[in-house]
């Protein structure tokens, strides 16, 4: 094999490809090399959003548990969690024991509780409910979700879904401008040659680094193309470097959805530009044998979400990341007969960041006035997109939500 600078560049130009003689780019590598400010510059360090999405209906009344009301010993005769072991938020509430390290947060000034949320009308069907959260839309026909509008709109900005095993793009980010990619690891960044030996490889790479040099001082789309390649190469070189050398400033437990938040902190942490990442989280679907499971549930979550805060936080992003959480809906208020709890409406939604308004935002929905034995909601969570896409992404809602929601206050002014 000997490919020379002139094929290499003539192959590029004419497939479109920013680095196509024998190898294999992950195309939003490409996008986000040229998109991706220095991070020496403001524009590298932007505000971030991570979405926890906890799949198949959470059971909000015990994550946030109105401890001190006597009804909810009514509802929950066995699964009622004990008001010694309840992590007290307030006088009213508190949080599921096994959010131990979330509730820890409150200390930190970096948790916010808002109750009460859902939509009108509520779907007790999980596809059709999810689609509704996802799409920020309760119309019949869903076709893009509101962060991929979002993105539409945050020039230049990229966004990333850190996947399980054959875990499909959820509807939330369908709409963006560039395909937003699934990926489980940093080896999905990796500039992947397609040469024989070890000597072709490192003629391949010397062909992309010279490519650097110009042969003239006028723009064009030569130009283009070599800066392109060039940043395309050198952040696969500096991810695979991430990869090996990232120690976290805090333990991650060996989960799932731990391995993807640490994932989502290297990247964060490499400045690549990207400001949205959207992670999930199985298993909420709990009709029966519900205590163990839930809380083990839980557990990851808060343990998870913990540990990339207190990482980055030490790495000076604390005011940078905003994580957080929802699910399709919550859980009828009373248990059913297999200590389980079946599909409901309303439910908290969990916020972590430096610039959050912590504490708790809004009051437990009454458990004495259930709908159908279902929680009512007071706060939509159109509201809740309204103040992250608004205050925190610098979006204008309206464009994204498709009418005007009053921003809930989760943030410090």
């Amino acid at each position: 094999m000997n490919p020379t600078r002139r094929a290499f560049l003539k192959t590029s130009l004419a497939t479109g490809s920013l680095v196509s003689w024998g190898l294999t780019v992950p195309a939003f590598l490409s996008r986000t090399a040229l998109a991706a400010p220095d991070a020496a510059n403001p524009g590298a360090r932007d505000t971030i959003l991570v979405v926890v999405q906890l799949t198949g209906g959470n059971d909000g009344l015990n994550t946030v548990i109105p401890y001190a009301d006597d009804e909810y010993g009514k509802l929950r005769p066995t699964l009622r969690i004990p008001k010694d072991q309840v992590k007290k938020l307030d006088a009213h509430v508190g949080l599921h024991p096994s959010l131990e390290g979330l509730a820890g947060l409150l200390q930190d000034q970096a948790l916010c509780v808002i109750q009460g949320v859902g939509y009108p009308n509520p779907s007790q069907s999980h596809f059709r409910s999810m689609d509704i959260w996802q799409a920020a839309s309760t119309e019949e026909t869903l076709t893009e979700g509101w962060i991929g509008k979002g993105l539409k709109r945050l020039q230049g900005a990229g966004a990333f879904h850190l996947s399980g095993v054959n875990e499909s793009a959820p509807l939330a980010l369908t709409g963006a401008p560039a395909r937003v990619p699934s990926i489980a690891s940093l080896e999905d960044f990796q500039l992947r040659t397609a040469a024989a030996s070890q000597a072709d490889r490192k003629e391949q790479q010397a062909v992309i680094e010279s490519v650097a040099r110009p042969d003239s001082g006028k723009p064009s789309l030569l130009d283009f193309v070599r800066r392109t390649a060039v940043n395309t190469y050198a952040s696969s070189q500096r991810l695979q470097e991430i990869g090996k050398n990232y120690q976290p400033k805090t333990p991650y437990p060996n989960t799932p959805l731990a391995n993807h938040l640490k994932l989502a902190a290297q990247l964060i942490d490499a400045d690549l530009g990207a400001r949205i990442f959207y992670v999930s989280i199985d298993g909420f679907d709990t009709h029966a044998g519900q205590a163990n499971n839930h809380g083990n549930l839980l557990r990851q979550v808060s343990d998870a979400m913990t540990a990339f805060y207190k990482d980055l936080a030490a790495r000076g992003h604390k005011d940078r990341i905003l994580l957080m959480t929802f699910s399709e809906f919550g859980r009828r208020a009373k248990e059913n007969g297999s200590r389980g709890t079946d599909h409901g409406s309303a439910a908290p939604m969990l916020l972590v960041g430096g610039k959050v308004k912590a504490g708790v935002l809004g009051v437990h929905p009454s458990l004495s006035a259930l709908d159908m034995g279902n929680l009512k909601h007071h706060t939509d969570f159109r509201q809740v997109y309204a103040a992250v896409l608004e205050q925190w992404l610098g979006v204008a809602s309206k464009e994204v939500l498709g009418q005007t929601f009053t921003p809930v206050p989760i943030f410090t002014s």
